[in-house]
């Protein structure tokens, strides 16, 4: 019979694998791969999420890494803009293929009347090939082509068909303007991925689960954006690859055989999350560090999210950077002494603006 855990253990092993535990000194890169990239649609958002995470960050760390496209900003999980290593970004992305392309032609696609996706997709890649172009570049060469579809439309079905990446300036810290494009084997050199097919989806499962286990079949399928894992999952139980624990509410929860449980009792330091962070955002097993009720208060019709803070493990305020500071909300009622704890993690973000 699997073994039962506690919301408490479920909740302090999910923090220690995700560096919120302990600051760690590490290259930033494993912390990257270790937490399998961080959200960065918005593109400061994985300078706070490494800052939480890294101790002694210096953002100037992640600006190099850029620029010598060692790490990439590229559409990955979900169609969502994530930092991640360049060589995890092209298994990742081939294994998201069919799902963005499939995406694409519910949406925009279906829109185009007298052009294919296919014509979009090849002329995108032919001006894409003389080197990285602006967005506005792409959309005004797709509307000279074809002047009578939505070029909007046009750059979009490129922008998810193709694998490219969003090159520095933009990404880089207090940086911004509109993005740049180049093909992902154009910036970091042509290579094959590393894994595909299933053998693809094995390694991102177990990424995940070093990075966010134990967790449900619900949990991974959400944050990738993938279906039909439960299968796989459950042969690589069989094969004593995964093992399986019942959750405090009776959830099936697999994770890597050999990986340890946190005990409920650790202690779990005041952390500044950053915005859109996986460990709330696209995350179906969110009881872990969220109350339903609280994490509710924070959606808005756009989809944005401010920073989350976690105290004693769990979202119990929001903050947002803003021209004088940083700005706190309380999401429950906050003690004199957690109080005084969050202005000090807080004083990290604010440390990181003012330089």
């Amino acid at each position: 019979m699997p073994q039962a855990i506690t919301l408490e253990q479920w909740n302090r092993t999910l923090l220690e694998r995700q560096h919120l535990l302990e600051r760690v000194d590490e290259d930033v890169v494993e912390v990257v791969d270790r937490i399998v990239g961080l959200q960065s649609q918005d593109p400061q958002a994985a300078f706070y999420g490494l800052a939480c995470r890294v101790e002694g960050f210096d953002p100037a760390d992640v600006d190099e890494l850029l620029t010598e496209r060692e790490l990439v900003r590229i559409t990955l999980q979900r169609g969502t803009v994530f930092l991640a290593d360049g060589l995890d970004a092209r298994w990742i992305r081939e294994l998201m293929q069919p799902m963005l392309s499939s995406a694409v032609e519910t949406n925009h696609g279906r829109r185009l009347v007298d052009v294919t996706s296919d014509e979009v997709t090849d002329h995108a890649r032919d001006r894409l090939a003389d080197g990285p172009l602006s967005a506005a570049a792409l959309r005004a060469s797709l509307a000279e082509r074809w002047p009578d579809e939505p070029a909007s439309d046009m750059a979009a079905v490129a922008r998810l068909r193709l694998p490219v990446v969003q090159t520095p300036p933009r990404g880089l810290w207090k940086r911004s303007g509109g993005p740049t494009y180049a093909l992902l084997d154009d910036w970091i050199g042509e290579g094959e991925p590393a894994v595909t097919g299933d053998e693809a989806r094995r390694d991102l499962i177990r990424l995940y689960l070093r990075g966010f286990g134990p967790a449900s079949v619900a949990a991974v399928q959400t944050w990738s954006g993938l279906t039909g894992l439960g299968p796989i999952m459950a042969a690589m139980e069989a094969d004593w690859e995964l093992v399986i624990y019942t959750g405090p509410g009776g959830e099936t929860l697999y994770d890597l055989d050999g990986l340890p449980i946190i005990e409920g009792d650790v202690p779990a330091p005041i952390r500044c999350v950053a915005p859109y962070d996986n460990l709330i955002v696209a995350n179906a097993d969110r009881i872990r560090v969220a109350d339903p009720d609280l994490y509710q208060a924070l959606w808005t019709p756009n989809g944005q999210f401010p920073g989350f803070v976690l105290v004693d493990g769990r979202l119990a305020a929001t903050w947002k950077p803003t021209k004088g500071g940083v700005a706190l909300k309380e999401l429950r009622d906050l003690t004199s002494d957690e109080r005084a704890g969050v202005e000090r993690e807080v004083d990290v973000v604010r440390a990181m603006i003012e330089s």
